[in-house]
């Protein structure tokens, strides 16, 4: 028995988020609260410098969030890498949590000449691996082993339908 219920169509999810995996889903939720704890950074980071002394607390603060989850972000990348098989984030992931380190113990020097440019570029990079990690679906890989090159030595058989 039909009922109204039953008749009723659901949305289809995207292509992407149909065939992205568990490991791929912890990497683009680690990767989002990451997006959204750096981009408050510039915001208090521009309170105090428009004369509010006591927001730079709360850029110290937005820093060691940020740091944190960036590591965090570290680990789901490596665990991407090990479960699906795509180096790809661990990469992109390692190379802004390194710029994001470097811009941390410049920020803590006092050494605004490469903080500020570097921020700007970390958050940038970060955006576009946020997109990217979004647009792609993030399913596992088959393992180089199990795929069937033929070689010149084996040629491939026919079928019996094929002869």
């Amino acid at each position: 028995m039909v009922t109204a219920a039953d008749s009723v169509a659901t949305p289809a999810r995207s292509e992407a988020a149909h065939r992205t995996t568990l490991a791929g889903w912890i990497l683009r939720a680690v990767l989002s609260a990451h997006v959204v704890a750096i981009v408050g950074q510039p915001v208090f980071a521009g309170v105090y410098l428009s004369g509010d002394y006591d927001s730079l607390g709360w850029h110290a603060a937005g820093a060691n969030a940020v740091t944190s989850i960036g590591y965090l972000q570290v680990i789901a990348a490596i665990i991407v890498w090990i479960r699906l098989r795509q180096v790809w984030p661990f990469l992109t992931t390692l190379g802004v949590v390194a710029a994001e380190t470097v811009q941390y113990f410049a920020g803590l020097a006092g050494a605004l000449w490469l903080h500020i440019p570097l921020g700007v570029m970390t958050i940038v990079a970060l955006v576009v691996q946020f997109i990217d990690v979004w647009r792609r679906p993030l399913q596992r890989r088959p393992h180089p082993s199990q795929e069937r090159v033929p070689t010149a030595e084996q040629p491939e058989r026919k079928e019996a339908d094929d002869a």
